[in-house]
């Protein structure tokens, strides 16, 4: 686990390295992505340091969400994704952070392209249910 002091993100957050800020709150930082995948490609990261989305304070993660709407707003995309990954295989900087990234046009071909590989087994009905009882028993306890 990276520690707040070698935290890229954190280094940000303080200003110890610049950055191309947008939006900051009390629990968010926002900037824009210096490696964009398209025009207004931001990075929305909440100001509590941590490596996995889980471990985020409910009131961090409300405000990122805010915080990514104005900056959809702003770029006046038509299309956009918004972009969270957790643990190491695909996430770069160990700290919470989400992408921002418009997608202008529909003939645009900037932005996110990602592929969707469907688990048929794991959508066979019988499988489903199995799950869905499965996650509504653990749901409950928290």
């Amino acid at each position: 686990m990276a520690s707040v002091a070698s935290c890229l993100f954190c280094k940000i957050i303080k200003g110890a390295i610049p950055s191309y800020k947008l939006v900051e709150t009390q629990f968010s930082y926002s900037f824009l992505d210096v490696g964009p995948l398209s025009r207004g490609h931001a990075l929305v990261i909440p100001k509590h340091h941590a490596e996995k989305l889980h471990e985020v304070p409910d009131e961090y993660l409300g405000d990122v969400m805010h915080v990514a709407k104005k900056i959809v707003l702003a770029t006046g995309a038509t299309d956009y994704n918004i972009l969270q990954n957790n643990g190491k295989i695909s996430q770069v900087v160990p700290h919470v952070h989400f992408h921002v990234i418009p997608k202008p046009s529909e003939s645009d071909e900037s932005g996110l392209i990602i592929g969707w590989p469907a688990q048929k087994s794991l959508s066979e009905p019988e499988e489903l249910k199995a799950l869905h009882e499965e996650l509504k028993a653990k749901l409950s306890k928290l």
